[in-house]
């Protein structure tokens, strides 16, 4: 029987960009670690595709700032990635694509590919780039958050 007085559960719709998967990766003992392998019930993650490149492109360095052994590395990879859901960015309207580059154009292009799927999927970006985020609060981008914002929120709804 279901409790019509309850509030339905759902889940809030976060986009990791590139600096949370590679700090979860090196420790995911850390508050980003626990965050993205610890809210299952309350978060559910997302990043580009690509980014699955970036990992394999940045492994060798990876493992040596970790300083974890290639198979403890592999089995981070393999948590932290089990929590992420991909999405090809073709499926991203051109559109949002030209919206998410003018956001983006002074403060880091590379970043377009976030803001995009944070536009398509609706959802937060969640970043710990100081620079992308300050540039994203000045020009009121509302859809974001910082490491203690996102552990406030999914600390608050335990």
């Amino acid at each position: 029987m279901v409790d019509k007085k309850s509030k339905p559960i759902y889940k809030v719709k976060i986009i990791v960009d590139t600096n949370i998967i590679f700090s979860g990766l090196i420790n995911t003992n850390g508050t980003i670690g626990d965050l993205l392998l610890n809210s299952y019930n309350i978060l559910e993650f997302y990043s580009c595709n690509y980014m699955r490149y970036e990992i394999d492109k940045h492994w060798e360095k990876l493992k040596r700032i970790s300083k974890l052994s290639e198979d403890e590395l592999e089995e981070s990879r393999f948590n932290i990635f089990s929590r992420v859901n991909f999405i090809k960015e073709d499926l991203i309207p051109e559109k949002i694509w030209h919206s998410a580059e003018k956001i983006v154009a002074d403060i880091d292009i590379d970043d377009s590919d976030f803001i995009a799927l944070t536009k398509y999927l609706k959802g937060y970006l969640w970043t710990g780039d100081k620079e992308l985020y300050n540039g994203l609060k000045l020009k009121n981008f509302k859809r974001l958050y910082n490491t203690a914002e996102l552990l406030a929120i999914r600390n608050g709804r335990n």
